[in-house]
């Protein structure tokens, strides 16, 4: 990957503005599909403006005007060759930001482009070493934090910068910058892990200086954001959906409802396994394995009932003690990093359900919405924290900004208070 060598002028026309962020995205190395989707946005963009008289130059208002006369309106069938309408609000995006601040990042990494210098691939691997077997990550963490090492790598092979030992504190200041695109909560936490690696080279001699101070700590409030929920109908009518008939329905039957009826985490529901099923207690006894806290929770008869359901005609016949298995041979269990999103997603379109607001839709806001529902029927917090696993009663407490029929109840009456004197 080159360095961004080109800049934008404000004199620039709208077709060389085009010119140059096609050249940046060909250096971030997007694929060739992906560059003909912008690409052909974008000619219609500088038709438009052509025809409607609207300037060479790129303005805000000329790309809402174009958007406006293009976006697809609800309902709406689209006509042979008009596919590339469906890509037009993240190009305009794109080109807005583009002409902006006359660079781009990707928001998500292909980690089959990341070039590692060949010089720093032996100090990584011995990071993943130390991580494991003196830090005892989890894997799943010790993957998202090596992922992160192997970007900040690939972005000093950018420099020109082939060992660890090269790097200076401007480089470190400008990959920190560059992670301006993404959200808060992913930079904290990218800087963190980069800041950790950084002083493992210090550790091991490998850099000579605290490089790790360069970088701000970006504070994230704990209840910084609202969780994802779901309309308990909602809900209903994603159960109601799923083919109870099938080895794949039962199977995805019962994980929805252990995310929907007992709050568990995806990455506990994929590690279930047959002897924590206490069906003689009548309980679910696991160890979590975001925490490895102990947890047990009820086996309602509904969940029992799924759960028995797919066991007995639906499971496939596998000597493994992981409850869920993949539906084709050799039926092993879900990959350690999968968060089973696509399960909610395949009977989610199946319902036809849409949501009134961008929102997460995946197995862990089905948890969230748990949480919210245990709430409104006024269920005490430390109850909520025990169902959920959480630590504290603190992590519990951010659902109550999505508790709206509680919030309507005490809410000042504006009618009333303009007879308070």
């Amino acid at each position: 990957m080159k360095q961004s060598t080109h800049r934008v002028s404000r004199q620039s026309s709208l077709q060389q503005l085009v010119a140059s962020a096609l050249c940046e995205l060909e250096r971030l190395r997007y694929g060739e599909r992906a560059l003909r989707r912008y690409r052909t946005v974008w000619r219609h963009l500088v038709a438009f403006c052509c025809a409607m008289g609207l300037g060479d130059k790129y303005s805000r208002a000329a790309a809402m005007q174009f958007s406006n006369a293009y976006q697809i309106r609800e309902g709406e069938s689209l006509k042979p060759g008009d596919g590339w309408r469906r890509h037009l609000p993240i190009a305009l995006k794109v080109l807005a930001d583009f002409a902006r601040d006359g660079r781009l990042e990707r928001p998500l990494t292909d980690t089959r482009k990341i070039r590692v210098p060949a010089c720093m691939k032996k100090p990584i691997l011995d990071y993943e070493a130390y991580c494991r077997d003196h830090v005892r990550l989890r894997l799943s963490t010790l993957y998202r934090r090596l992922r992160q090492i192997a970007i900040f790598a690939d972005f000093l092979g950018t420099r020109n910068i082939v060992s660890f030992d090269q790097m200076q504190a401007a480089d470190v200041s400008a990959f920190a910058v560059s992670r301006y695109c993404l959200k808060a909560k992913t930079v904290s936490s990218i800087l963190s892990n980069v800041r950790g690696f950084l002083r493992f080279l210090l550790m091991r001699g490998i850099v000579h200086r605290d490089l790790s101070q360069l970088l701000p700590t970006i504070h994230v409030p704990h209840d910084a954001t609202v969780p994802s929920v779901w309309d308990q109908e909602l809900v209903v009518r994603l159960l109601d959906v799923v083919d109870r008939t099938s080895p794949k329905g039962r199977r995805d039957y019962a994980i929805l409802l252990l995310a929907c009826r007992l709050g568990l985490r995806a990455g506990d529901i994929r590690t279930l396994t047959l002897d924590d099923l206490k069906w003689d207690t009548a309980t679910i006894e696991i160890t979590q394995s975001k925490t490895l806290a102990p947890l047990c929770l009820p086996l309602t008869e509904e969940v029992g009932k799924a759960l028995i359901d797919y066991l007995r005609s639906g499971r496939p016949q596998s000597g493994r003690r992981e409850v869920f298995l993949t539906l084709t041979p050799p039926f092993l269990p879900f990959r350690e990093n999968s968060s089973l999103h696509y399960i909610v997603k395949h009977w989610k379109e199946l319902a036809g359900i849409r949501f009134r607001a961008p929102q997460h839709h995946g197995l862990h806001s089905l948890r969230h919405t748990l949480a919210t529902e245990l709430l409104r029927k006024q269920t005490p917090f430390h109850v909520i924290s025990e169902i959920l696993g959480h630590t504290t009663t603190k992590a519990t407490l951010i659902y109550a900004k999505t508790d709206v029929e509680t919030l309507r109840a005490v809410a000042l009456n504006t009618e009333e208070m303009r007879h308070v004197d």
